[in-house]
């Protein structure tokens, strides 16, 4: 028996379809949207911390503001108020000025800001040697070593004549003491007696000799100031500082003619603050150079 030979099938075709189709040809299911959950917020819970943090910054910075405006006014810079007629023309009264306090001084700042010489024809602020409670303003006239006199009026050191162009005499009644100073034939009333007796032994041929570590020093306004004519020497560790500008300045109603003429103008026109100081304002003074 002959077998006949077995025919085998063709593959199938790329173009035949199956029966059963491929998962990658079946249309995938609709996806059912996820319904979105409760969203949770949480409330911020303040920083404890963060408060006195601030608090603790602001607090050091006021700290170093008032540090460093303690050592301006104690070592740089002072203001004060000019308040008499003592130092006219070159100071008035009302004038505000910045002392500068750089090396006036000697003591144990001295290290920090060097002593710094006073000289002649300098304008000094000191403590008051008769009360260092106050403070007054004066020219230095002699340094020490100086052989001081006055005749009528005009000053003499070391015997020359001093000049003086910022002097003002103004008309007043004959003084022996105050004019042909010093002179020892009568004291005057005003006169510190302390002084009276100290200055009879530091007089030479009719001159005062200025001690060391002492000043001599006199108003400009020289017939309506009392000075180291009347109250002494200004010693070296008595001194405050050197004035150097007039940062403002102000009338004084009543001062003279044209205070009053000013002061009728404010009362009459002017109803606040800003215009009064408009009308009493010195101009023309401020932010001028002390000489």
């Amino acid at each position: 028996m002959i077998e006949q030979p077995a025919i085998d099938s063709p593959p199938p075709s790329d173009h035949s379809i199956s029966a059963h189709p491929s998962p990658a040809l079946q249309r995938p299911a609709a996806a059912t949207p996820a319904r979105p959950g409760p969203v949770l917020v949480r409330a911020a819970t303040p920083d404890p911390h963060q408060g006195q943090t601030g608090t603790l910054s602001a607090l050091q910075s006021l700290l170093s503001i008032i540090v460093i405006a303690i050592f301006i006014i104690t070592f740089c810079i002072q203001p004060v108020r000019i308040p008499s007629a003592s130092m006219e023309p070159s100071l008035l009264v009302g004038d505000f000025l910045f002392v500068n306090k750089q090396g006036a001084t000697p003591g144990p700042s001295s290290w920090l800001l060097p002593e710094t010489p006073i000289e002649r024809g300098q304008i000094i602020v000191f403590h008051y040697p008769i009360d260092p409670s106050m403070n007054l303003i004066k020219r230095v006239i002699g340094v020490p070593g100086d052989h001081i006199k006055l005749r009528r009026g005009r000053v003499y050191v070391n015997d020359r004549i001093l000049s003086e162009p910022y002097a003002m005499y103004l008309p007043s009644a004959p003084d022996s003491y105050r004019d042909n100073f010093p002179r020892l034939r009568s004291a005057d009333p005003a006169v510190n007696s302390r002084w009276w007796i100290r200055m009879h032994s530091l007089i030479e041929d009719g001159e005062l000799v200025v001690p060391p570590g002492d000043y001599f020093v006199l108003g400009d306004n020289r017939n309506d100031s009392e000075d180291s004519r009347y109250w002494g020497f200004v010693p070296r560790s008595a001194i405050v500082g050197r004035p150097f500008l007039i940062y403002f300045s102000l009338r004084q109603p009543g001062g003279d003619v044209l205070d009053m003429a000013h002061a009728r103008v404010w009362h009459h026109h002017r109803s606040n603050a800003v215009d009064a100081l408009a009308d009493f304002a010195r101009w023309d003074r401020t932010l001028q150079i002390v000489k």
